[in-house]
């Protein structure tokens, strides 16, 4: 089992709420992904989880019991960090097997589940290295490994990719999903980066200013987003938001539309000046300035001719038009 309840959570320092009421269910086996800007308290909900913080009021439960005042070591969880942690004297092999060692793990034992969890990261020509000898993306998936073994109910991802370069950072994320799907494992995962969140995510829990805004699958998220945070938040390029006379058109304070749901056409409504296109390949974004829009980001296929400066027309695909009320929630179309 691996079942995660959080009931009434709040976490203050001083007269400072950082985290101020969050309920949450993680049912086994999900991919649970807590993302938010920086300060909105995801790291922090993730450390009370983990019994490395103590909440101010509130219940933690994992597999029906109740650990409010459990140590970390008794949890039955196993904690990945942004920082690899390992010790620089002893081997791969040594470094997945410490913490089974300390706990009096039988030395059979600890080599079984060392050699199994080598086995499911590609790790096994690597065991007697040290880690100055690995690359970062290899360091972090010894200390994965190290997680591994301990055979958690639970585990816990602290920004585990922010240390490695673009290119390690795909394939590690990859290895990570995949390692879920074999493992069938509980895993709640913290990231600043909501393509992260998007890409491994079973459910994601927007968090913003210790307020969880939204929970659901990605899609739903992203297709469905419940308010202007999370519908500004979930998607890269950004939703393009539009107030004014176009809004009250369309029955609303604020519209929300995003860059792939734009066309251009000789006969759109809205136009705009191109001040920049950036040419990524497949894809190409447009940024233009509207006298009566704003700043707007369109995408389109990458051999699309434009050029800077020239005034483009284009209009919404209409039923994608994302739309808000005053207090910024969804209206539901």
């Amino acid at each position: 089992m691996g079942s995660l309840d959080l009931k009434s959570i709040k976490k203050s320092f001083g007269p400072m709420d950082v985290i101020k009421g969050v309920d949450l269910n993680v049912a086994h086996g999900e991919f649970v992904v807590f993302v938010g800007p920086s300060g909105c308290g995801k790291s922090t909900l993730l450390r009370i989880i983990a019994g490395l913080e103590e909440q101010t009021s509130g219940d933690i439960a994992i597999d029906g019991r109740t650990v409010n005042v459990t140590p970390p070591a008794k949890r039955g969880i196993a904690m990945v960090f942004q920082s690899y942690a390992l010790y620089p004297h002893l081997t791969v092999e040594k470094n997945m097997g410490l913490a089974l060692q300390q706990e009096g793990v039988a030395k059979g034992e600890i080599e079984t589940r060392v050699a199994k969890a080598a086995a499911l990261l590609r790790l096994e020509a690597l065991l007697q290295r040290r880690p100055a000898e690995l690359s970062g993306g290899q360091r972090q998936r010894v200390a994965i490994g190290r997680a591994i073994v301990r055979q958690p109910s639970l585990f816990l991802f602290d920004e585990p990719l922010s240390n490695l370069d673009a290119a390690l950072r795909v394939g590690t994320r990859i290895e990570i999903a995949k390692l879920h799907r074999q493992l069938g494992a509980t895993m709640v995962y913290v990231t600043h980066d909501q393509i992260e969140a998007m890409t491994l995510a079973d459910k994601i829990v927007v968090l913003n200013a210790g307020l969880i805004e939204q929970v659901g699958a990605p899609l739903e998220l992203y297709n469905s987003p419940a308010n202007l945070f999370v519908a500004g938040f979930i998607g890269s390029p950004t939703m393009n938001f539009i107030a004014g006379e176009t809004a009250v058109r369309a029955n609303a304070t604020m519209i929300g539309i995003r860059p792939e749901h734009i066309d251009l056409r000789s006969d759109g409504p809205w136009h705009g000046v191109l001040g920049h296109a950036e040419h990524l390949g497949a894809d190409t974004m447009l940024y233009l300035e509207s006298p009566d829009l704003g700043s707007l980001t369109i995408r389109i296929d990458g051999d699309v001719p434009v050029t800077i400066g020239e005034t483009l027309r284009f209009g919404p695909q209409n039923d994608k038009i994302h739309r808000f009320d005053g207090a910024g929630k969804r209206i539901q179309s």
